[in-house]
Protein backbone atom coordinates (compact mmCIF):
# COMPACT_ATOMS: atom_id res chain seq x y z
CA UNK A 1 0.00 0.00 0.00
CA UNK A 2 1.41 3.55 -1.04
CA UNK A 3 0.17 7.03 0.39
CA UNK A 4 0.46 10.37 -0.74
CA UNK A 5 0.44 13.07 2.25
CA UNK A 6 1.46 16.56 1.91
CA UNK A 7 3.60 18.69 4.88
CA UNK A 8 4.71 21.95 5.20
CA UNK A 9 8.12 23.07 6.30
CA UNK A 10 7.58 24.45 10.26
CA UNK A 11 8.52 27.68 10.95
CA UNK A 12 11.67 27.73 13.55
CA UNK A 13 9.47 29.90 16.27
CA UNK A 14 6.79 28.40 15.95
CA UNK A 15 5.11 26.68 19.42
CA UNK A 16 4.29 22.81 18.86
CA UNK A 17 1.24 23.66 21.36
CA UNK A 18 0.16 26.73 19.32
CA UNK A 19 -0.03 24.66 16.30
CA UNK A 20 -1.71 22.01 17.49
CA UNK A 21 -4.15 24.49 18.48
CA UNK A 22 -4.38 25.97 14.95
CA UNK A 23 -4.70 22.06 13.99
CA UNK A 24 -1.51 21.95 12.83
CA UNK A 25 0.36 18.53 13.66
CA UNK A 26 4.09 18.70 14.22
CA UNK A 27 6.58 16.21 12.20
CA UNK A 28 9.90 15.65 11.47
CA UNK A 29 11.63 13.96 8.24
CA UNK A 30 14.51 12.08 9.27
CA UNK A 31 17.34 10.40 5.78
CA UNK A 32 16.51 12.94 3.06
CA UNK A 33 20.05 14.56 3.26
CA UNK A 34 22.11 12.02 5.40
CA UNK A 35 21.85 12.71 9.57
CA UNK A 36 20.07 16.10 8.53
CA UNK A 37 16.26 16.56 9.96
CA UNK A 38 14.03 18.92 8.70
CA UNK A 39 10.30 20.23 10.84
CA UNK A 40 7.58 20.03 9.32
CA UNK A 41 3.34 20.33 9.87
CA UNK A 42 0.56 18.22 9.00
CA UNK A 43 -3.31 19.05 8.82
CA UNK A 44 -4.56 17.01 11.73
CA UNK A 45 -7.38 15.52 9.68
CA UNK A 46 -5.11 14.63 6.98
CA UNK A 47 -2.53 12.69 9.49
CA UNK A 48 -5.77 11.30 11.26
CA UNK A 49 -6.95 9.93 7.65
CA UNK A 50 -3.31 8.39 7.25
CA UNK A 51 -3.24 6.87 10.03
CA UNK A 52 -6.32 4.66 9.70
CA UNK A 53 -4.37 2.94 6.61
CA UNK A 54 -1.00 3.13 7.47
CA UNK A 55 0.93 0.97 9.87
CA UNK A 56 4.62 2.38 11.39
CA UNK A 57 7.41 1.00 9.72
CA UNK A 58 5.22 -0.88 7.05
CA UNK A 59 3.06 1.66 5.07
CA UNK A 60 5.21 3.32 1.96
CA UNK A 61 4.05 6.84 1.88
CA UNK A 62 4.37 9.63 -0.92
CA UNK A 63 5.56 12.53 0.92
CA UNK A 64 5.26 16.03 -0.43
CA UNK A 65 6.67 19.40 1.09
CA UNK A 66 6.14 22.01 -1.84
CA UNK A 67 7.43 24.76 0.00
CA UNK A 68 10.81 22.81 0.44
CA UNK A 69 10.57 21.67 -3.39
CA UNK A 70 10.93 17.79 -2.17
CA UNK A 71 8.83 15.09 -3.13
CA UNK A 72 10.14 11.34 -1.91
CA UNK A 73 8.93 7.90 -0.56
CA UNK A 74 9.01 8.03 3.49
CA UNK A 75 7.90 5.15 5.76
CA UNK A 76 5.87 6.09 8.67
CA UNK A 77 8.48 5.66 11.98
CA UNK A 78 6.51 6.84 14.80
CA UNK A 79 3.41 8.15 16.30
CA UNK A 80 3.06 9.72 19.65
CA UNK A 81 -0.37 10.07 21.24
CA UNK A 82 -1.53 12.55 24.01
CA UNK A 83 -0.98 10.77 27.20
CA UNK A 84 -4.51 11.32 27.95
CA UNK A 85 -6.22 13.05 25.86
CA UNK A 86 -5.99 10.02 23.16
CA UNK A 87 -4.86 12.53 20.48
CA UNK A 88 -2.17 12.99 18.22
CA UNK A 89 0.95 15.20 19.03
CA UNK A 90 3.65 14.39 16.71
CA UNK A 91 4.63 12.08 13.36
CA UNK A 92 8.21 10.50 12.27
CA UNK A 93 9.31 10.05 8.51
CA UNK A 94 12.11 8.65 7.55
CA UNK A 95 12.96 9.19 3.67
CA UNK A 96 14.06 5.94 1.60
CA UNK A 97 14.54 5.07 -2.04
CA UNK A 98 12.42 2.73 -3.99
CA UNK A 99 15.62 0.67 -4.40
CA UNK A 100 16.86 0.91 -0.40
CA UNK A 101 16.69 -2.23 1.43
CA UNK A 102 15.03 -1.49 4.82
CA UNK A 103 13.69 -3.58 8.03
CA UNK A 104 9.73 -3.65 8.48
CA UNK A 105 7.44 -5.11 10.54
CA UNK A 106 4.81 -7.30 8.56
CA UNK A 107 1.53 -9.18 10.20
CA UNK A 108 0.89 -12.17 9.29
CA UNK A 109 -2.59 -13.23 7.70
CA UNK A 110 -3.27 -16.96 9.05
CA UNK A 111 -5.60 -18.58 5.92
CA UNK A 112 -7.30 -22.07 6.27
CA UNK A 113 -8.59 -24.86 8.73
CA UNK A 114 -5.92 -27.01 9.93
CA UNK A 115 -7.06 -30.52 9.14
CA UNK A 116 -6.02 -31.38 13.04
CA UNK A 117 -8.77 -28.95 13.90
CA UNK A 118 -11.38 -29.55 11.58
CA UNK A 119 -10.99 -33.39 11.88
CA UNK A 120 -9.27 -34.34 14.96
CA UNK A 121 -10.55 -31.66 17.56
CA UNK A 122 -6.91 -29.90 18.00
CA UNK A 123 -6.29 -26.19 18.74
CA UNK A 124 -4.63 -24.34 16.54
CA UNK A 125 -2.06 -21.81 18.19
CA UNK A 126 -0.02 -18.86 16.66
CA UNK A 127 2.53 -17.92 18.59
CA UNK A 128 4.06 -15.14 16.13
CA UNK A 129 1.46 -12.49 14.70
CA UNK A 130 4.26 -10.45 13.14
CA UNK A 131 7.96 -11.03 11.80
CA UNK A 132 10.56 -8.49 10.78
CA UNK A 133 11.20 -8.38 7.31
CA UNK A 134 14.22 -7.38 5.25
CA UNK A 135 13.46 -5.89 1.54
CA UNK A 136 13.65 -3.26 -0.91
CA UNK A 137 11.72 -0.49 -0.08
CA UNK A 138 9.35 -1.16 -3.17
CA UNK A 139 8.28 -3.94 -2.09
CA UNK A 140 7.02 -3.97 1.46
CA UNK A 141 4.40 -6.56 1.91
CA UNK A 142 1.20 -5.45 3.66
CA UNK A 143 0.50 -8.77 5.31
CA UNK A 144 2.18 -11.94 4.56
CA UNK A 145 -0.49 -15.07 4.09
CA UNK A 146 0.07 -18.42 6.11
CA UNK A 147 -1.88 -21.35 5.10
CA UNK A 148 -2.17 -23.53 8.08
CA UNK A 149 -5.27 -25.91 6.43
CA UNK A 150 -2.67 -28.79 6.09
CA UNK A 151 -1.65 -28.86 9.63
CA UNK A 152 -2.28 -32.09 11.84
CA UNK A 153 -2.22 -32.29 15.54
CA UNK A 154 1.38 -31.85 16.05
CA UNK A 155 2.35 -30.38 13.36
CA UNK A 156 3.70 -26.97 12.85
CA UNK A 157 5.07 -24.01 11.13
CA UNK A 158 8.40 -22.04 11.20
CA UNK A 159 9.81 -18.67 10.10
CA UNK A 160 11.65 -21.05 7.58
CA UNK A 161 8.24 -21.93 5.59
CA UNK A 162 7.02 -18.92 5.39
CA UNK A 163 6.60 -17.92 1.69
CA UNK A 164 8.04 -14.36 1.16
CA UNK A 165 7.48 -12.49 -1.72
CA UNK A 166 11.14 -12.38 -4.32
CA UNK A 167 14.13 -10.74 -2.73
CA UNK A 168 12.42 -10.52 0.85
CA UNK A 169 14.14 -12.38 3.74
CA UNK A 170 12.89 -12.71 7.19
CA UNK A 171 15.09 -11.36 10.78
CA UNK A 172 15.84 -13.41 13.25
CA UNK A 173 15.65 -17.02 13.95
CA UNK A 174 14.48 -19.06 11.36
CA UNK A 175 13.83 -22.04 13.42
CA UNK A 176 11.40 -20.23 15.63
CA UNK A 177 7.91 -21.75 15.76
CA UNK A 178 4.99 -19.46 14.07
CA UNK A 179 2.01 -21.47 14.80
CA UNK A 180 1.24 -25.37 15.61
CA UNK A 181 -2.01 -27.78 16.11
CA UNK A 182 -2.29 -28.90 19.44
CA UNK A 183 -4.49 -32.02 20.71
CA UNK A 184 -7.46 -31.09 21.69
CA UNK A 185 -9.49 -31.97 24.96
CA UNK A 186 -11.35 -34.74 23.56
CA UNK A 187 -13.95 -37.33 25.45
CA UNK A 188 -12.17 -40.90 26.62
CA UNK A 189 -13.05 -43.66 24.02
CA UNK A 190 -15.73 -45.67 25.52
CA UNK A 191 -15.11 -49.30 26.22
CA UNK A 192 -15.45 -52.39 23.85
CA UNK A 193 -16.10 -49.61 20.80
CA UNK A 194 -19.10 -48.35 22.23
CA UNK A 195 -19.79 -44.83 20.96
CA UNK A 196 -19.83 -41.65 24.12
CA UNK A 197 -23.65 -41.13 23.22
CA UNK A 198 -24.11 -45.22 23.58
CA UNK A 199 -21.78 -45.56 26.46
CA UNK A 200 -23.75 -42.32 28.21
CA UNK A 201 -27.01 -43.65 27.82
CA UNK A 202 -26.14 -47.06 29.41
CA UNK A 203 -24.51 -45.35 32.38
CA UNK A 204 -27.83 -43.16 32.89
CA UNK A 205 -29.55 -46.03 32.78
CA UNK A 206 -27.39 -48.06 34.76
CA UNK A 207 -27.87 -45.29 37.59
Amino acid sequence: MELTIECKARDPKAKPNALRRQGLLPAVLYGHKGTESVSLTVDQHTAEMLLRKAAVNNTMIDLQIPDLSWNGKALLREVQSHPWKNSLYHLSFFAVKAQDAVEVGVALNFIGEPTGVKDDGGVLNTEVNEVTVKCKAIDIPETIDVDVSGLGVGDSITVADLVLPAGAVVAGDQAQTVATVLQGRMAEPAADGESPTEAAAQQLAAE
